[in-house]
């Protein structure tokens, strides 16, 4: 599947071609797939607490979408993983706005990635060899952040990550932690400071836990990191206070002043105050002591009594982390060490085949089941056809699972010396299992066959109905609660739904209202008006949210947020998209010059909205809902919102500093002029970026006149 949600699975490629031999179709299309997977993946772990995929299959997911970033800079997608932490807030809780963004960690996976790491450090800051690089090191608690906010030296608030700019309020639960502090007392305290980290539960407060739950009859937890997080995103804090909940603290966001001038010396105020943190944090100053503390962790890990999945390293002095910045999601002066994948063998009992939103048909492994570290077991991904070819697995072989902390594995292996005797190659179905449509192999703009095969049925395959509508409902989408999968294809297989507007229509719809939904099985007078209820609530809705729940291919929130910052209104987006589905137009040349939507998004838009039925559909929409204009985007430093260029070479700051200065302060930078760039700044040596700014007459200014504009 291509970032598809098939049943809760994976949908990753597992034997991907190397991003050395990728052509640029099909580094797109790959692109594509991992940002709408990981997307997924992330909201399963984030917002609902039940992930589907080891840690170690997402890393793998992370690693190969930087790495094709890395290669092909320039289809770098809006809605990226690597411009995105974690997933938004869900609704139960109030939304609290993060006073600094609460962002994620690369990652390392072996010693010469932590190399890597200490020397981009030493040459992004221009150090010599002899000049210490001090770097803190320490555990990586498997839980969930959180973030405490404290004014006058009180508790005001406490929010989970969110989506890393908005999370969820949190604040009565987080007070029922006999380890956070309600005052801080001690010395140096700021008036205003976030200190965040992570809330865990230890072993031994897990099993007990689950113990607690199977006596009254209750579902266990998978693991501590789940037990932890349904502990704290209770709704009522009182369940939050029966459960024996821990927290360390490792750093901070928003803060007046810091006690400090590195991270060692903040940490140590915090335990002044009364914050628990963790006592095997260290101070390394080479890159072999940080492998050797990387090592002792890994022999203790089994009897520290409380989860971790690897080893933080930060840089020490607190300046530094200020002149290195952040590059998208993530801090350049910080990355986690992650720890190998755990792994156990089991037998393959069946393949599945599934049909996902777009027609993708995606091979679903079921495990006979098997515990790995603790949580069982009984579904993986198989990825594609390619990949069960290559790993030539059979129903029946033993397989070698893996998984690092969450519930869904990978298949890593076949064990081919305990095949049984007849085992036959599995054959891909070269039809729709739902429909009876071909399948086919779509091919990329090399002519090469794609990994994915799809079902053609398009609009007559009642698998792409149901996840179409599916998808509108869905929570990042219009939101509509109560309307859940069982109702969609309830409703689709009694005629009831065939179009998304189906959805606004059906209370006025002949023997379709409340008093005919109440009668039907499952239902009753309250639950049908409740549906009802929820419909009425959803027909105003934001226009990043309606364009996302149209579900067009290769539309990601993030993409949805930027077509609606580009277009203001739905009827400005609708009328240029419109016009867009002729890609010799102006329209579509606009459209696929804006920051991070490119050709292969601009052509599956253009594509869309080339359907009459499409177009139809859209219309009928926007007469059943209100759609709300997008809001402008902030203005609060002179270069807010500007798109600027760097070309030529820099002499006050490396072309790394000034672009995560300019991203800072609100700017967009990228990599080549168009008629949308508002700025170019040039330094000696600038070449034929030059010759298009003046082609375009975008504004050319220098480096000092740049520093001076944003105040040096």
């Amino acid at each position: 599947m291509t970032g598809e949600d098939a049943g809760g699975i994976s949908t990753k490629m597992s034997k991907p071609v190397p991003v050395s031999r990728l052509s640029e179709g099909e580094a797109a299309a790959e692109l594509e797939r991992l940002a709408q997977e990981i997307a997924a993946h992330d909201r399963r772990y984030h917002a609902e607490d039940a992930p589907t995929i080891s840690d170690a299959a997402y890393d793998a997911l992370k690693k190969r979408n930087a790495a094709i970033e890395a290669k092909f800079p320039h289809l770098v997608r809006a809605d990226s993983p690597s411009r995105k932490v974690g997933a938004a807030p869900v609704d139960k809780f109030a939304k609290v706005r993060h006073g600094a963004p609460m962002l994620s960690l690369d990652n390392a996976f072996d010693d010469e990635d932590v190399t890597d790491f200490v020397d981009r450090i030493r040459k992004f800051l221009a150090l010599p060899s002899s000049e210490v690089l001090a770097f803190t090191a320490e555990p990586k608690i498997d839980g969930l952040s959180a973030s405490l906010r404290y004014e006058g030296g009180r508790l005001v608030r406490g929010a989970t990550r969110g989506d890393g700019a908005v999370g969820e309020d949190v604040t009565a639960n987080l007070r029922t932690l006999g380890c956070v502090p309600q005052v801080l007392k001690g010395r140096g305290i700021p008036d205003v400071i976030e200190v965040r980290g992570e809330v865990f539960l230890s072993h031994e407060d897990f099993f007990r836990l689950n113990r607690e739950q199977e006596a009254r009859g209750e579902k266990s937890f998978a693991n501590p990191r789940n037990a932890a997080a349904g502990s704290l995103r209770q709704l009522d804090p009182e369940v939050t206070a029966r459960r024996p909940l821990r927290f360390f603290a490792y750093t901070w966001g928003e803060a007046s002043a810091l006690p400090g001038v590195t991270q060692t010396a903040v940490i140590e105020a915090f335990a002044a105050w009364g914050f628990p943190t963790n006592p095997l944090m260290t101070r390394c100053e080479r890159v072999d002591e940080i492998l050797a503390y990387y090592a002792k962790i890994a022999e203790q890990r089994a009897s520290l009594g409380y989860d971790i999945d690897g080893v933080v390293y930060k840089v020490d002095r607190l300046d530094f982390q200020q002149r290195l910045g952040f590059v998208s999601r993530a801090p350049r002066w910080a990355i986690a060490h992650k720890f190998p994948a755990e792994q156990a063998q089991t037998e393959l009992l069946d393949i599945d085949i599934q049909v996902g939103r777009t027609g993708t048909l995606t091979p679903v492994a079921k495990l006979k089941p098997v515990t790995v570290g603790g949580v069982v077991v009984s579904n993986a991904t198989l990825h594609n056809e390619d990949e069960i070819a290559r790993k030539d697995v059979r129903i029946g072989d033993t397989v070698v699972v893996q998984r690092a902390g969450d519930v869904i594995p990978q298949v890593v292996r076949v064990v081919t010396e305990r095949r049984p005797h007849g085992a036959k190659p599995f054959g891909f179905p070269e039809t729709c299992p739902v429909c009876g449509s071909h399948a086919v192999r779509e091919l990329d703009a090399s002519g090469e066959a794609s990994a994915a095969r799809r079902c053609t049925g398009g609009l007559v395959c009642p698998a792409q109905a149901a996840e179409r509508l599916k998808h509108f409902v869905s929570r990042d989408a219009f939101d509509i609660e109560g309307f859940g999968s069982k109702h969609v294809d309830a409703f689709l297989a009694d005629g009831l739904l065939s179009h998304p507007s189906d959805i606004f229509l059906l209370e006025d719809r002949h023997g379709a209202g409340p008093a005919a939904i109440a009668t039907r099985e499952g239902w009753g007078p309250q639950s049908a008006a409740k549906l009802f209820a929820a419909i009425r609530a959803r027909r105003t809705i934001g226009l990043s949210r309606f364009i996302f729940a149209l579900g067009i291919r290769h539309v990601g929130e993030a993409t949805a947020r930027v077509l609606a910052q580009n277009y203001g209104s739905a009827a400005a987006f609708i009328d240029a998209m419109t016009a867009a589905a002729d890609e010799d137009s102006k329209a579509f040349s606009e459209l696929d010059a804006i920051e991070g939507i490119g050709e292969t998004v601009a052509k599956a838009i253009a594509e869309f909205f080339a359907e009459d039925h499409n177009r139809e559909e859209v219309r009928r929409l926007i007469g059943l809902v209100d759609v709300e204009d997008a809001e402008k985007p902030k203005t609060d430093t002179v270069v807010s919102g500007k798109t600027i260029v760097f070309t030529g070479t820099l002499e006050k700051m490396t072309r790394n500093e000034a672009k995560a200065r300019a991203e800072s302060l609100g700017a967009k930078v990228a990599g080549s002029v168009s008629a949308k760039t508002d700025l170019v700044v040039a330094g000696p040596g600038a070449g034929s970026k030059l010759k298009d700014a003046q082609k375009h007459g975008v504004k050319v200014i220098s480096e000092d006149e740049w520093l001076s504009m944003i105040g040096g």
